[in-house]
């Protein structure tokens, strides 16, 4: 009898693969939505999270209750943090504020989401559009996106771009730093394992079969392309 494939057995949740969240420092977030909301904090310490890419700061409020957010570049401890309309470093700022051009991360999908786009070391969002009720973004990946003006989002750049500068030059390194984070590491191809392992297993089945798979497939012979519309290389036209 088989065994099951790796992605049911990820989905299944054993202890190989559960994200060890019990080491995590803390959830990134904003304070509850409220229109015309303002309320100022001081940056008390910044802290490392193994579950981030980019540092963590420990904002302590005026009315004393504390919260985290994601470290842009130039904070320092002891920096003053204000959730209103002046586009200052750091700030929490309704995207409605913002002028052309500025470079935001840590924000909202909707107004009272909290943080969802541009969290990680070194990546932003640019304004590049505004109009009465949507603020168009200009993402990493180029894309532009729409959104609710009275979405929020802090002023800057994470901290920590350099991140992926260092080579890593131990496989086991790479290994753990993978593990922290619940990531996959190493991946191995279906065409190289047992068949035992995976579908695609075995000498028998080189070269590889179609990898196209019916939607109605049973669980473990859901690998490669699912209920594809269209495979293959695009036709130039």
């Amino acid at each position: 009898m088989g065994k099951r494939i790796i992605a049911r057995a990820r989905g299944h949740g054993s202890l190989t693969y559960k994200a060890p969240s019990h080491r995590y420092l803390c959830e990134v977030r904003f304070l509850p939505y409220a229109e015309n909301f303002s309320i100022k904090g001081k940056v008390i310490d910044i802290l490392d999270d193994v579950g981030k890419t980019a540092p963590v700061a420990l904002i302590k409020l005026e009315d004393g209750r504390e919260i985290y957010h994601i470290a842009v570049e130039g904070l320092y401890v002891g920096q003053e943090i204000k959730y209103n309309n002046e586009v200052v470093n750091g700030n929490v700022v309704q995207l409605k504020y913002l002028p052309l051009g500025t470079k935001i991360c840590c924000i909202e999908n909707f107004p009272g989401s909290g943080p969802k786009f541009c969290r990680s070391a070194g990546s932003f969002a640019t304004v590049v559009g505004q109009s009465e009720k949507v603020t168009i973004l200009q993402l990493p990946s180029d894309k532009t996106i729409e959104l609710d003006n009275r979405c929020r989002c802090i002023i800057g750049v994470p901290a920590g771009s350099g991140i992926k500068e260092k080579p890593w030059l131990k496989a086991g390194d790479l290994y753990r730093a993978m593990k922290a984070r619940n990531k996959l590491f190493p991946r191995t191809k279906g065409v190289v394992m047992n068949p035992v392992d995976h579908p695609w297993g075995g000498k028998s089945h080189r070269p590889r079969p179609s990898r196209a798979v019916s939607r109605n497939a049973p669980p473990g012979a859901k690998v490669g392309s699912i209920s594809p519309k269209k495979m293959g290389k695009k036709k130039k036209s």
